[in-house]
């Protein structure tokens, strides 16, 4: 099997910085560029797990970008170019201190929250009676504040963004139109391919003053899906539905005594259980884009990448 990239270390021309996340690595090129490489690193509760997946880091780099191009009409976003599976190419932008979260279900984090009690998200009510992965009646926003490595992001309400000037109200307000529109090409795009857009996260800056969409967009890293087909007999029965999402992996975390609480150990990531979650990967990324997925050359993957990022870098330049 491909080993599995997780961690670049290049010096291109014009390198400023180099920006270490849970799962990218993004290179600030003249202030105006960001090179972001999409490594096979992968984090649940928010903890980078000690193994990379193969193939991880193309999948979501491959719908990512297939997703800024097919939402490109709905709002400005920062990509210029996909140079090679795991890379893209985009403009800086300056970044909202929040992410934008869009629910249509009530389901992972959200439902744990209403089963311990919790009869609102971020400020929204909810009623009594609901039952994990029901729908609600519309989507709702629940933004959380964006935080660093290590450390939980937090439900963070409307009222609260504007009224502590995190964003204000009229830059607030085109964020929370821009997501709900974002997420319903999502919908119809996923029910064209037989699934549920359950829920996803959208992250957003500013180039030139303009609200541009950045990061990832509609990958299973950032989004859940169902499978349309059965989700309401699964319901009706209170059954789990079936799930193209990361939460698999949060569950067989869970499953063996890991959440990200201090003092807990992340169990040990045998090559099966390495190999069974890249195969889940390559399944969503068929599910979702409707495209047999291609894994790309395995011999010398930093080599090409290093490669096409010089070619395309000296092009902008």
């Amino acid at each position: 099997m491909n080993k599995a990239i997780t961690k670049t270390d290049f010096t291109f021309d014009g390198q400023k910085s180099l920006y270490t996340g849970k799962v990218r690595d993004v290179y600030d090129i003249d202030d105006k560029y960001l090179v972001m490489v999409v490594t096979d690193r992968i984090s649940a509760f928010d903890v980078v797990l000690p193994e990379g997946i193969p193939y991880k880091g193309q999948v979501l780099n491959q719908i990512a970008s297939k997703f800024l191009d097919a939402t490109s009409d709905i709002c400005p976003n920062w990509k210029i170019a996909s140079p090679d599976p795991m890379v893209t190419v985009g403009y800086k932008c300056e970044t909202f201190p929040i992410e934008m979260i869009v629910r249509a279900y009530l389901t992972g984090s959200s439902w744990r929250e209403y089963k311990a009690g919790a009869r609102s998200i971020c400020g929204i009510p909810l009623p009594d009676g609901m039952r994990e992965h029901q729908k609600f009646d519309h989507p709702i926003v629940t933004p959380t504040t964006k935080a660093e490595i290590g450390r939980h992001d937090e439900n963070i309400s409307k009222e609260e963004i504007i009224s502590s000037g995190l964003v204000s109200k009229e830059d607030y307000e085109q964020l929370e139109k821009y997501a709900l529109a974002l997420f319903e090409r999502g919908t119809k795009m996923a029910a064209e391919r037989g699934l549920i857009l359950v829920d996803t996260k959208y992250e957003f800056g500013k180039k030139d003053g303009v609200i541009t969409l950045i990061d990832e967009i509609h990958t299973p890293d950032s989004s859940r899906y169902f499978y349309a087909d059965g989700y309401q007999e699964r319901f009706d029965k209170g059954e789990q539905q079936r799930q193209l999402s990361k939460e698999f992996v949060r569950e067989w975390l869970m499953e063996n005594g890991f959440q990200g609480k201090p003092g807990q150990q992340v169990p040990e990531m045998t090559p099966e259980i390495i190999k069974s979650i890249s195969d889940r990967y390559i399944e969503l990324y068929e599910n979702i884009t409707g495209e047999k997925f291609e894994k790309s050359a395995s011999d010398n993957v930093l080599e090409r990448m290093e490669a096409n990022i010089r070619n395309m870098i000296a092009r902008l330049r």
